[in-house]
């Protein structure tokens, strides 16, 4: 369980930082690049919060993936 939850904050933190990536891309398609990597880690972290049976963790990461693809669609798109 512990590797599952540190495997969880890892994906979090590597979604976060594509996000934040995103605002020092130098073009729409390097930002479009950023989001993706965003995007899929996000994915990736809901799916592991969901096996875990974390669903209070599932939906925070669902909620937070809604912001980044509206800021995005936004801001950049």
């Amino acid at each position: 369980m512990a590797d599952n939850v540190a495997e969880l904050a890892r994906l979090e933190a590597a979604a976060e930082a594509a996000y934040d990536a995103m605002y020092d891309a130098g073009s729409p398609s390097a930002a479009g690049v950023c989001y993706s990597d965003a995007k899929e880690y996000y994915y990736e972290a809901i799916s592991l919060a969901q096996r875990m049976g974390a669903a209070g963790d599932a939906a925070r990461l669902e909620a937070r993936l809604a912001h980044v693809k509206a800021v995005f669609r936004s801001q950049f798109a």
